[in-house]
């Protein structure tokens, strides 16, 4: 089997920028952050390079790489302003930023997230930009659930499972399953925000900002907010982290939701999208590794079957 070279001459590349920012270069060993399918990540020094998912187009990243550098306050700002082609993908070099700590959840920036957010939305676009990609990406984890149940044996494991998320797809509206423009084309948004999303830079301490452009644009700023509602309303994020979350968000003037009256109605459509996304992409790993769900997984799925009983913005949690 002949090996990739995109990670070796990722590496190279991070090297040579980290070299180029600076004559005094600690030159430590190169560390992979991330080698996926749809991104492949790598840090030198006080530099990362990043090689985009295989269908990036400079058409797409490059407004979008624009747009961070015109929003150094809110977004890493990208030292490379245009991908460059290596081995058939798109590459990036960004500054490195520390990010969050996984093992000490108490100290999620919940607020400064949020407070992040609430900027972006009332942020007019610097650039032209592409619609952003949440629905996008909720359409193709499906996709992905439906091609491995279809080559999965008869009789497989999973199959209900799979059935429960796909129904419940099923019943949201065009536009949260990318088969329709979104309802509001001018807002901008990231578009996959979780707290892997957030980095300190300069690292250890500066100020917490975005990062991963790859599907900002415009389009329904709720979409931003769907992850942790999705999370708060499965029961796998307190409720306290979500009041948290919500709390800043308004109090930062975040347009998204109502400032005094219910968010429910708004968040709805995005956190139902997101939870099957996340179910949708729990299944199709779980076939690929030939298991059964773990707890949280099946947490996931066991909301998407109730919801196809709950009509949409009349719920504000699944985990019942």
């Amino acid at each position: 089997m002949t090996a990739n070279p995109l990670l070796p001459a990722l590496t190279a590349r991070a090297e040579a920028a980290a070299h180029s920012r600076t004559s005094a270069c600690p030159c430590g060993a190169t560390v992979t952050l991330a080698d996926r399918p749809d991104a492949t990540v790598v840090r030198h020094a006080d530099t990362v390079a990043k090689a985009h998912a295989p269908d990036s187009t400079p058409a797409d990243l490059t407004p979008r790489l624009t747009a961070a550098a015109h929003l150094p306050g809110l977004l890493l700002p990208p030292l490379t302003p245009t991908p460059v082609d290596l081995h058939g993908r798109l590459v990036t070099c960004w500054p490195y930023g520390a990010p969050v700590d996984p093992a000490d959840p108490d100290s999620a920036p919940w607020e400064a997230a949020a407070g992040l957010l609430a900027r972006l939305h009332r942020t007019p676009a610097p650039a032209p930009l592409p619609p952003m990609r949440g629905p996008v990406k909720a359409a193709l984890a499906v996709s992905r659930l439906r091609t491995a149940t279809a080559a999965a044996a008869p009789g497989t494991a999973l199959t209900a499972e799979a059935t429960a998320v796909l129904r419940a797809w099923d019943t949201l509206p065009a536009w949260a399953r990318a088969e329709a423009p979104q309802p509001d084309t001018s807002t901008l948004c990231h578009g996959d925000l979780h707290l892997g999303q957030l980095v300190r830079h300069p690292a250890p301490d500066g100020p917490w900002l975005l990062i991963d452009v790859d599907d900002l644009g415009v389009g329904v700023p709720t979409w931003d907010l769907g992850r942790p509602a999705a999370w708060y309303a499965v029961g796998l994020l307190p409720p306290d982290e979500w009041d948290r979350f919500l709390t800043a968000y308004r109090d930062a003037g975040g347009p998204a939701v109502p400032h005094d009256a219910d968010p429910w109605p708004a968040l709805d459509v995005p956190a139902r999208a997101l939870t099957v996304q996340t179910a949708a992409r729990a299944i199709t790993k779980a076939l690929a590794e030939g298991r059964l769900l773990d707890e949280v997984e099946q947490c996931l799925v066991d909301a998407c079957d109730r919801m196809t009983s709950v009509p949409l913005e009349l719920t504000q949690g699944y985990a019942k």
